[in-house]
This record gives structure tokens, sequence and C-alpha cells, in this order.
């Protein structure tokens, strides 16, 4: 890789963390730290980072570990907002284990090969198949309802990010030159979203958890669902070429770990949500909807070929913005850690897996379960009766499989059918194809239509 890979816009994120922290797996020989970087509010990575670190999973395997090679073993647990940071340090030696989504993934490989520190894509943490996981949204009141109304206006994303990806991707969909059809602003997560209630920007693009967790918070409305693009999109575990060679055994038990805390998650939804929101200030209810038994996120460490080659086709991407030369996925991703970890054939078992399909649910007041639904009108129904009871209702969008709040969804009649939509533009592009289908004014409204 030239130096010239990395734009300015990369370097001066990356550039003023180059020297901080501390030694990532040092010790005087029976002692060593693993350092782990991770990001606890996009909750994509949580059986990596949040919920892995609140379950205790990773000490408990390098515990057994330490009993069997009479070795201390030490986790430095390191929080970012993004990844481009985690990656900074991974290059300066001073952090082993990182989580973040494919395109910075990407970045991490371009940037570790640049500075001769490469590193391996070594797990996923949790994946859309079609793209749900990324989302463009305006301000509830905005009169934006359309992706071709963005032309000439600023939008807020993080660059490098996968929701920068999915905004560019959709924007060449519209016909609208990603690079000078808008005014792209690059800013954090955070900084983008104060933007957008300011504002001083018409649109934000960004990952799980941010847009779900605006439009839970009635500061935000979906305007593009990124599993139109029906692209897979996933984030993953990377660690340091050097690191996984040197102490292969505690990259295996930080892969078991993640698979606990996988387990978990699957097996405690509800539990699981409410650990992560204590950990990180998010609402129970906005991380549900993401990482929920029909969440947008299929949890599962094994690295599948349709993500793999979704991978591929995000190369482009980033060399059309000038942030790499060009990324060698094949040499990048290596599941021999993995497979190792969790036994040949439960990983095989693993990658065929499918997630499973989307259903309507409703998370009561009190409760540590949810009640699923065989229908969105069923779910409203039971809302309608119930509504001081509930905390939550979720229903899948009825093109994309997008699992959106009901009570922020575009609702339409279909005959007798009640019909819910992540964004205006799906709901009209439904429309289009039901001559006799209505665009509902309210979910109120919905709500009355069930209810009668």
């Amino acid at each position: 890789m030239k130096r010239t890979a990395i734009t300015a816009v990369t370097l001066a994120v990356l550039a003023p963390l180059a020297g901080c922290g501390g030694a990532a797996s040092a010790g005087d020989g029976s002692t060593v730290t693993v350092t782990v970087g991770y990001q606890s509010k996009t909750i994509n990575t949580v059986t990596a980072g949040t919920l892995l670190r609140s379950l205790g999973a990773f000490e408990r395997e390098l515990h057994t570990l330490g009993a069997e090679d009479g070795k201390t073993y030490k986790v430095k647990w390191e929080d970012y907002a993004t990844g481009a940071p985690i990656t900074a340090q991974m290059t300066a030696g001073k952090i082993d284990i990182g989580s973040m989504g494919d395109f910075p993934l990407l970045l991490n490989a371009a940037r570790g090969k640049q500075l001769g520190r490469p590193t391996k894509l070594v797990s996923v943490t949790g994946y859309n198949l079609r793209g749900g996981l990324n989302t463009v949204v305006t301000s509830p009141d905005s009169t934006i309802d359309d992706l071709r109304d963005l032309r000439g206006k600023k939008v807020s994303t993080s660059v490098g990010s996968a929701a920068d990806g999915t905004l560019v991707r959709a924007l060449q969909r519209a016909g609208i030159h990603p690079a000078h059809g808008i005014r792209k602003l690059n800013q954090q997560p955070a900084v983008g979203a104060s933007a957008l209630a300011a504002g001083s920007v018409d649109a934000l693009s960004q990952f799980v958890a941010w847009p779900g967790l605006l439009a839970h918070q009635g500061k935000a409305k979906a305007l593009y669902d990124g599993a139109e693009l029906n692209l897979p999109t996933f984030h993953g575990v990377t660690a340091r070429e050097d690191f996984a060679k040197e102490r292969p055994t505690v990259l295996e038990a930080f892969l078991k770990a993640q698979a606990t805390a996988t387990r978990y998650l699957n097996e405690h939804p509800a539990t699981a949500a409410e650990k992560v929101a204590r950990a990180t200030g998010l609402p129970a209810e906005a991380v549900y909807l993401y990482n929920g038994a029909h969440g947008i996120a299929t949890f599962d460490p094994s690295l599948k070929p349709r993500l793999v080659a979704a991978l591929k086709k995000d190369v482009p991407i980033l060399k059309s913005a000038k942030l790499v030369d060009g990324v060698d996925v094949d040499a990048f991703v290596d599941d021999r850690y993995v497979r190792r970890a969790l036994g040949s054939a439960a990983y095989a078992e693993q990658v065929a897996a499918e997630p499973p399909e989307g259903r309507s649910e409703v998370w009561a007041k009190g409760s540590s379960r949810t009640r699923s639904f065989t229908s969105p009108k069923d779910l409203l129904r039971h809302v309608a009766a119930h509504r001081s009871a509930v905390r939550a209702a979720y229903v899948p969008d009825a093109r994309t499989g997008t699992l959106w709040f009901a009570d922020r969804a575009v609702w339409v009649a279909d005959g007798p059918d009640l019909v819910p939509f992540v964004t205006a533009a799906s709901a009209r592009a439904y429309l289009d194809g039901h001559a006799d289908a209505t665009l509902l004014d309210s979910y109120a409204d919905a709500l009355r239509r069930a209810a009668s």
C-alpha cells in the first residue's frame, strides 16, 4: 500500500491516537495484559464488546487458560465511538483485538498493511443479509421523504463507515453523485445526531444503533432503509497478526468467550438488551430493535462466504473515495482461530445457518420476554387492547423485513390487512403495485382499524 492510499480525512482521525495508550500484550513473562478495543454503543458488536464484558466470559476463559499454562492474564477494555481510533491503536501495537463494521474493517486491513502491522478478520459479531443495519434518517418534521430529495442537501455521516458506504450506494442508485450531488459532512454519530436536531444538516446516515435510537426518541424518521440495497452488512472482530501468531490460545479464548456471549444473547434476548442498556445508557427498547429475537441483526461468529463476498464488493466503494488503493480480502480473512474455538462441526453448522424470519413482537412492561404475533394486524389488535401495558412493539417492513418500531412505522391498509414499512418511500413502492391499498395517516389510525 502506498501512503497516499489513506486520505487526509482518515489520517486526521487516526494520527492523533497513534501515540497514546499502554502496551497491549505487556508483561513480565508470567503476567499478560490483553487489550480489547470495542464500541459500546455500536450494539451490533456487543458479543465482542459490551455484552461480552458484562458477562465476564473472556476473563473466565483466560482464568482457565492461566490454570493450564501458569500465566496470569488481565484484560484491558477500551471503548470508542467508531472503528477508526481502534485501528489507530492496533497499528500502534496498543490494541490486540478490536471490533468494527465492514467498511472500517477494510480500512483496518489497508492501514495495517501500509504500516507493516497486518491484521486479520477472525470472526463476525452481527450481520444483516440485506443491509438493514444502516439507515438514513431526517428530522420528524422534514418535508424530505425520498432519497432523491437529498440532492444539494447537507448530509451527516462518518466517512469510511458502513453507514457512509450505504449512503454512497443509495445515492448512486438514486442517480445522485455521492461526492458532488450532496454536501457531505464527516461527523461522529453523536455530533451528527445533534446537528440533525439543530437543523444544521438535512439528513443523517448512520449505523446501528443511532437511527433506531433517534426514531425511538421521536427525534428522527427513517428516509432510507439500508435493506433496500439487498447487500449484506456486518460487524466483525479483527486481531493483529503478530498477536494472533504469538498468542493463538488467547485469541481462541476470546472467540470462545464471544461464542458464549452469542449464545446468551440468542437465548435471553430481552435480558441481554437490558444488560447492554445498563452498560451504555441506551434505551433497552432501542437495543432490542437490533439485537432482539427477530431483530435487525443476526448474531453468529462464523465467517460466512456471503459476508466475505460482500466485503469484496465494498472495496471499490472505498477505492472510489480514495480511502484505499485496494485490499486483498482473501488474505485478510482468517477463520482458523474461530474454527478451532468452536470446533469444526459446530463451525460448519453455523456457517450454514440462516437468520430467523422477521416476526411482529410486543415487549410488555415488567416482562423479561417478548410475545410474537403471526401478523402485524394481530400485534396492533393486541396493542390497542393493552396500550398501558406495552413497553415497545416491533413490526417487520413488508418489503425488506427490517424490524422497526410499530409506532414509528408507515402503515398501509390493503383490504383487511394492515401493512407496515420503515419508510414512506417503501410504502409508496408498495402502493404502486397494490391499487386498492391506501396510506394511513397515523399509527393511531392503524390501531383503530385493527381494533374495529
